[in-house]
């Protein structure tokens, strides 16, 4: 479990395709605190492990995931908001985040709002994802507040911290990027459905 906080930034310095998965080399100040079979937040996908060799780790995305995830876009030297899983004796600071990205959204538009930055992110309704105003989202693996939510699109302010510590610098119209949907709206939303 995560809690959407970012720790470092990694940068992608390899991608090797080995069948139908993609293996990724990426360099950051935490690769070598990591251990092999670690879950780590990369952009909000929960990855494991798979070698660390002195500044930096791989991790493997299978199929699934690359087909869930903006994974597939990735290009060398891009990068990408790293989280480590929580660890259960401090404290919470972000929301539940369980690293199972939901699906991809599009950048509608990114307003610079003197000293912040206002992001519109669109998204296909037809999943049964919901946002509601003041509600948590993750984008990016970032645990953000969304506003303006409606059926299939909402707003996140990002402050100066965020925008320089993570991945939102680089981020422009047309971009996607991955959600994850709060848990709890989705096991309101599931039990909805049943009735």
């Amino acid at each position: 479990m995560f809690t959407g906080i970012i720790e470092a930034q990694g940068e992608l310095l390899q991608i090797n395709r080995e069948g139908s998965n993609s293996n990724f080399q990426i360099s950051s100040r935490i690769s070598k605190e990591l251990k092999v079979d670690q879950s780590l937040s990369h952009n909000g996908v929960c990855l494991t492990v798979t070698r660390v060799n002195a500044d930096t780790h791989w991790v493997t995305a299978i199929d699934e995931t690359l087909a869930k995830s903006n994974l597939s876009a990735w290009k060398l030297g891009d990068y990408v908001n790293l989280e480590r899983a929580m660890l259960n004796n401090g404290r919470f600071d972000g929301h539940v985040v369980q690293g199972h990205v939901d699906q991809v959204g599009t950048v509608e538009s990114i307003q610079e709002q003197q000293g912040s930055w206002l992001i519109d992110i669109a998204y296909a309704p037809m999943n049964g994802h919901v946002t509601v105003e003041k509600g948590s989202i993750t984008v990016n693996g970032i645990s953000l507040t969304c506003f303006n939510s409606t059926k299939d699109r909402f707003s996140v302010a990002i402050i100066p911290y965020t925008y320089e510590n993570t991945n939102m610098n680089a981020l422009a119209v047309g971009d996607s990027v991955n959600l994850e949907f709060d848990i709890i709206g989705k096991y309101v939303q599931r039990l909805m459905n049943l009735k």
